[in-house]
């Protein structure tokens, strides 16, 4: 069966504002390659180009739009970040709520002689802040820390650790995968140095299109070199942002969907999208917390992101996920969700979870088929 409510937001948005997609077909159908030439769809494209980064830098409180990288996605992001930043002898401290776009490039760079620290999870995907500050070293250059789990919806007071990192002149890396188009963020009011972000989720753009937001005075080393329309005979890429971290043909198309949708958010308002989001979270706990044998994980005391996760008693979790599929339609995502040290900490490594993460175009009455399909299949 077709999945007829979709409940895996967090693994990319289906429900597109249609002014997104009107902004990606004209894109198609009108815009040349930006920065190759003077014709009028070149220039057309370099505009469009150009606004999407005034938004961006504005959306996020990054300042100069000169400042906003394009890239194809946030793992893309996060690898020119982390492998930009961080050499042999440094040291840097994560948490076991990452990703495997953080954690990943992490265990390469310690083959390499970067020595990396957890902060470690409780049993409820929460960190304690006050353990930041006996991980730091002398050599200590950077925190990455994502800002809400994939896998719990645990919020990271990004604020808090941002002043902790400035004090001690640490640069801070934040992943915002899982909250750009759903809870606020400042760059400048965090002390967050740089941002990593995608389209394709909470900000409603199209797949493909994600960005970098780095504060001034941060120089990060290019991950590709190549074409960049400027500086053609010279034999080093550029280094002027933010061309220093593009290479080659940006994804114009991607971009313009991108800018629609950060004005559509704007529009409705992030404190408004985020509070519908949280009444669909709250529904559905409060409509499953009674069913026998059902596991909720995460701390839901503090902020969070809309994503529910769940298991029932023992039985896998790809189980529980193709009957919402099969026999209700409900689509969620089961397993490992790429993050290894989260399910690690939940004691869920073989049985991994069943993900439900909301969006705002999802409804009460969606949500109460979902309570009522896990009490029929749990029953």
């Amino acid at each position: 069966m077709t999945g007829r409510i979709y409940f895996d937001n967090a693994a990319t948005s289906i429900s597109k504002p249609q002014c997104v997609v009107d902004a990606v077909v004209y894109a198609m159908q009108n815009y040349g390659n930006s920065g190759r030439s003077a014709c009028s769809q070149s220039l057309d494209a370099s505009r469009v180009i150009y606004e999407a980064r005034e938004k961006i830098a504005d959306f996020f409180d990054v300042g100069n739009p000169r400042n906003v990288v394009f890239t194809s996605n946030a793992t893309e992001s996060l690898n020119i970040a982390i492998n930009g930043i961080l050499e042999k002898g440094d040291h840097v401290i994560t948490t076991d709520l990452e990703h495997n776009s953080v954690l990943r490039p992490l265990y390469a760079l310690e083959q390499e002689g970067v020595e990396v620290s957890f902060l470690h999870s409780d049993s409820k995907g929460s960190i304690n802040y006050d353990d930041i500050k006996s991980l730091i070293k002398e050599n200590t250059k950077a925190i990455i820390t994502t800002h809400a789990s994939n896998l719990t919806g645990n919020v990271i007071d990004i604020k808090c650790v941002g002043e902790i990192a400035h004090a001690e002149n640490i640069l801070y890396i934040v992943d915002a995968s899982q909250t750009a188009g759903s809870l606020p963020i400042s760059m400048r009011d965090m002390n967050i140095d740089i941002l990593a972000f995608t389209g394709h989720k909470s900000l409603l753009g199209p797949q493909g299109i994600g960005g970098l937001c780095v504060a001034d005075g941060i120089e990060i080393k290019p991950l590709k070199r190549g074409g960049s329309g400027v500086q053609s005979y010279s034999k080093e890429h550029p280094s002027e942002m933010p061309t220093r971290l593009e290479a080659g043909t940006l994804n114009s198309h991607g971009i313009a969907g991108l800018s629609s949708a950060i004005s559509y958010i704007t529009d409705i308002g992030i404190d408004n999208i985020h509070a519908k989001e949280c009444e669909l979270v709250k529904h559905f706990i409060d409509g499953i917390s009674d069913i026998e044998g059902i596991t909720i994980y995460g701390d839901f005391t503090g902020s969070h992101t809309p994503i529910v996760s769940v298991n029932w008693k023992d039985m896998e979790s790809t189980e529980l996920s193709d009957v919402l599929m099969e026999e209700y339609g409900i689509a969620t995502r089961p397993g490992a969700h790429c993050a290894p040290r989260m399910h690690e900490a939940l004691g869920t490594v073989e049985q991994g979870v069943v993900r439900f993460s909301f969006g705002y175009s999802n409804t009460i009455d969606e949500v109460d088929a979902a309570i009522q399909a896990l009490k029929e299949i749990c029953g």
